[in-house]
This record gives structure tokens, sequence and C-alpha cells, in this order.
């Protein structure tokens, strides 16, 4: 007990209520970056998996092969969700280490819009050039 009658808090409960009730941290972001990070990484078990699967069934195949398992709906899709989880996965931790070790607001600020606006387009290209060999081959 201390001198007013009440036991010593932990170092844990020196947190303001509203911060324990948020989950919030000293970056006021909570776990939501955490949790997207390790939950794109779990899917991409899976989808890792299938797509070694599929290339590993598909070594020797001619392109008209190829192209007619493009076209098939849980090819392209199952493809299409790897790559967004892959890109998604990278700019997530990308910008951990931008954040980390860039301290240059400037610069951490063009970095961060760079590296959103490159994983868009990195991903927008991949999907648009599976649909056209899918689809238009």
């Amino acid at each position: 007990m201390g001198e007013t009658g009440k036991s010593l808090r932990s170092p844990k409960s020196l947190r303001s209520p509203l911060g324990r009730a948020r989950g919030l941290g000293s970056a006021k972001e909570g776990v939501n970056h955490w949790w997207a990070q390790r939950m794109t990484a779990l899917a991409l078990i899976p989808l890792g998996l299938w797509l070694v699967a599929s290339l590993v069934c598909l070594a020797g195949a001619d392109y008209a092969a190829v192209t007619a398992w493009l076209a098939a709906p849980t090819s392209v899709g199952a493809i299409s969700l790897t790559i967004l989880a892959v890109v998604y996965h990278a700019i997530l931790g990308m910008q951990v280490v931008i954040e980390d070790y860039i301290h240059t607001p400037a610069t951490k600020l063009v970095l961060m819009v760079g590296l959103q606006l490159g994983g868009f387009a990195i991903a927008t290209a991949a999907i648009v050039s599976l649909l056209v060999i899918a689809f238009a081959g």
C-alpha cells in the first residue's frame, strides 16, 4: 500500500482509462497496422501454396494451356487475390521501415505517398496484365 492507502500501480496501469479502452499506444494507432500485416501473411500461406502447386502442374504446358487455365474464374480470382495480398503486405512492411528510419518529415511524406502510389501502380499493372493474358490472349 502506498501513502494514500491505495496499492501501488503497475506500469501498465499508468495509461489513461480511455487509452486502455481503445488499446492505443504512444503512436495512437493501436494494433491495426500490426494486425493487417499478420492477416496478409496468414492469407499468403494458402494462396502461395496454391500458386506454387498450380505452377508445378503447369510446368511444360504450352501457351494455350496456360491461358485456358488463367481464363478459369477460380484461377484468375486466386491469382488476383495473391497479387493484392503480396502488394499490400509489402506496402505495410515498407511503411514500417520508412516510419522507423526516415526522420525528416518532408522526406517521410514523399516516400509514404510514393510507396502508396507505387504499390497501387504495381497491383494495377499486374492484374490488368493477368486479365489481358487470360481473356485477350
